[in-house]
């Protein structure tokens, strides 16, 4: 534990460190700037910048950068050294506070939903003070917003920004009703993240991993995860050096990165932090998946990030747990002893249950992109329909508050192991449901939808803006009113009779559920493409400008780039399967084929003309009809592709990729991975499941 304390948080500008660092009066102006929003003189900005700087340069660090995070899912970044000559040519150091507060990166180049043309080239990186500082490598790193030449934003965290700010203006409303007097509410995020680690060398035989971050073609080998005897169990010796030093790295960078363990599928496995505030969250999270693929590599490794890797197996979510608490850390969604007579919690877990039944279009937006769909319907991911699991005791406790009830019968809440020996282990009020998208556990809610690339941003601020909606209904209604308590309980049940068809405590996997949530009205978005019409509704559009985080013209933009990104990423992949049918696979079947008929013709020589050859011809002949059916069909793949025109409207590209060049692709993988089965293992052109699961971090 002392090595840990030692580490942890070295490369960050903490507020430990700002203390430590800053003039007092500096100090307290920055915290005033963070909490209150007053402006940040420029000479107070210099002072802090050259404590930066000092205090970087003193951890090795010779540049700097705007660390943002623009719509390419990846975090992007330019460095300045901070040096520069002086008049005599000697070299000087200087970061100044202008340098600090705002950049000007290239925008041209980044995803822009058609906001700024290429010629454009304009836009801005503006500090989050509220998000600390940190060094990796030889770089001090600020994070930033980042928006256009006319303001817009043109990144992830923004919005999650504004929509924390939201949530904040109407929880504190509600909170003053109910007689708090709080100064601040703050949304809380803890995400899940799983991954593959699989052999490096093995990968780049893998033009499909490579390429696409996801297995193209690959037959299901004799063994998988049929066991469970993988899900957490004994960490492998490379596999834990690797978790070692990831650990490492994260605490350096004040992660607070605190369970690991082996999840379901052979190779896969799963990181949780400790609960952060939600854009910390997001920096910390962008943060963790860039050191899991450099620390892989460093083991000779690499990290699959990709939400479906492999088919017939499990694939990766990032289970975003969601919760909303004060500034002096109080858990406004924690029941309570008695959580029947706790209005406040009942109102709260109201207005989320309202939320998401309002906006479950824009909860499923939130996790779409081509990769998550291939995941999503999943036996390891809840389908694509929303729904809310409350356990069995917040549902009673919600049906008796329907009913006017005040109460519930009070239950034995201890586990009644049998051994004596055992302790008497108190019982949790409710079960985990591992089929539903959107579960409460206890003390949080846990989407269990987004993808393990997804950006906690987008869940994120969506989450945000819904609820916020929903609290500020409620305080329009509760506001003025002479018993408070009363109107709430009234409220509360008004709310859950009219939005329980989003709650659902069953199997989610079922298709009795699936028929049942279409006879409840719930939509079934089984595709992003199915999904993003959604995303400029009327509803979700005055939702978002409402509450001031995002505009119509913002979210067209979102929805733009998402068309793009989906169509972009299913042609990437069709064109890797072509190169790799045409260069690889049937090369290697041909000279299979070939092999076996001088085995036929060598067996003739020997034995004479009566030779029958029975298994060669068998052989031969399956062979080269799966070998013309492959070529039929990567034909028509190849046809289907000329078919596409590439001035068609985001929208229409995106329809075009999902409906006619997806099929083809599933069924040229059905003949691929049958030739895998019968094609020598040594004439196989790329490693195989087996290979790719079991030499790295399986079993």
């Amino acid at each position: 534990m002392d090595r840990i304390s030692e580490i942890f948080g070295e490369k960050v500008f903490s507020d430990v460190v700002m203390k430590e660092r800053l003039p007092e009066k500096a100090y307290e102006a920055l915290h005033r700037h963070i909490e209150e929003g007053t402006e940040l003189d420029g000479t107070t900005a210099d002072v802090i910048a050259t404590a930066m700087k000092n205090w970087a340069m003193e951890k090795g660090a010779t540049h700097f950068t705007h660390w943002f995070q623009p719509m390419t899912g990846v975090t992007a970044e330019k460095h300045d050294s901070f040096m520069f000559p002086d008049k005599n040519g000697a070299i000087m150091t200087n970061f100044s506070g202008k340098e600090l507060i705002k950049g000007e990166p290239d925008a041209s180049s980044f995803p822009s939903g058609g906001i700024r043309a290429t010629f454009e080239a304009r836009g801005y990186t503006a500090w989050d003070p509220s998000s600390y500082v940190f060094i990796k490598g030889n770089t001090m790193c600020i994070p930033t917003v980042f928006c256009s030449y006319d303001g817009e934003a043109l990144d992830k965290k923004t919005p999650l920004l504004l929509s924390m700010e939201a949530l904040d203006r109407q929880a504190v409303r509600l909170m003053r009703i109910f007689g708090e007097e709080v100064s601040r509410v703050t949304t809380t995020v803890g995400p899940e993240q799983e991954y593959f680690l699989i052999p490096a060398e093995l990968y780049k035989k893998r033009k499909d991993l490579r390429y696409c971050g996801r297995t193209l073609v690959g037959a299901k080998p004799p063994k998988t995860q049929e066991l469970d005897d993988h899900y957490f169990g004994v960490i492998k010796t490379k596999v834990a050096e690797y978790m070692a030093d990831l650990d490492n790295e994260l605490w350096q960078l004040g992660i607070p990165a605190s369970t690991e363990h082996n999840e379901v599928a052979p190779s896969q496995h799963e990181l949780a932090p400790i609960f952060s505030t939600a854009n910390i969250a997001l920096d910390y999270n962008q943060l963790t998946m860039e050191m899991m693929k450099r620390v892989a590599e460093r083991h000779g490794l690499r990290c699959l990030l990709h939400e479906k890797p492999f088919a017939g197996i499990n694939g990766s979510g990032k289970h975003i747990n969601w919760s909303i608490a004060t500034e002096d850390g109080e858990n406004l969604l924690k029941p309570g002893k008695d959580p029947v007579s706790n209005t406040r919690f009942l109102l709260l877990l109201s207005a989320v249950i309202k939320a998401v039944d309002d906006y479950q279009d824009l909860l499923r937006i939130s996790v779409s992109g081509a990769s998550n769909d291939h995941r999503l319907g999943g036996n390891e991911a809840p389908p694509a329909i929303i729904s809310v699991f409350l356990g069995d005791d917040l549902l009673e406790v919600m049906e008796a508050v329907e009913e006017g009830k005040t109460s519930v019968p009070e239950r034995e809440r201890r586990m009644g192991l049998k051994a004596a020996v055992l302790p008497d282990i108190k019982k949790d009020t409710t079960d985990r449901n591992r089929t539903s998208p959107f579960a409460f556990t206890g003390s949080r809610f846990e989407f269990r939808m987004a993808g393990s690339r997804t950006a906690v941003s987008c869940p994120a601020y969506m989450l945000n803006t819904m609820v916020a909606e929903s609290l500020r209904q409620f305080a329009d209604a509760l506001e003025g009113t002479e018993d408070v308590e009363k109107a709430a309980r009234e409220l509360v049940r008004e709310t859950y009779s009219a939005h329980k068809r989003i709650v659902f405590n069953g199997d989610n996997y079922s298709a009795e559920w699936v028929r049942e949530a279409e006879s409840r009205g719930l939509l079934n978005l089984k595709t992003t493409v199915d999904a993003l019409p959604y995303f400029t509704a009327e509803k979700n559009v005055e939702l978002f400008e409402k509450h001031k985080v995002l505009t119509r013209l913002e979210l067209e933009a979102r929805q733009s780039i998402l068309y793009e990104e989906y169509y972009k990423n299913v042609n990437i992949e069709a064109l890797t399967l072509l190169d790799m049918v045409n260069r690889d696979i049937v090369p290697a079947v041909a000279a299979y084929i070939r092999e076996l008929a001088e085995t036929a013709a060598v067996k003739k020589d020997l034995i004479g003309a009566d030779a029958v050859c029975r298994t060669e011809k068998k052989m031969i002949s399956a062979l080269s009809g799966l070998l013309d059916e492959l070529h039929d069909k990567s034909s028509d793949l190849e046809w289907t592709l000329e078919e596409f025109d590439p001035d068609s409207d985001v929208r229409d590209a995106a329809e075009f990729f999902c409906r006619k060049v997806l099929p083809i692709m599933d069924e040229i993988r059905e003949v691929v991975d049958e030739l895998e089965k019968r094609v020598d293992a040594v004439r196989w052109p790329m490693p195989v499941y087996g290979d790719l699961l079991f030499s790295g971090g399986g079993q």
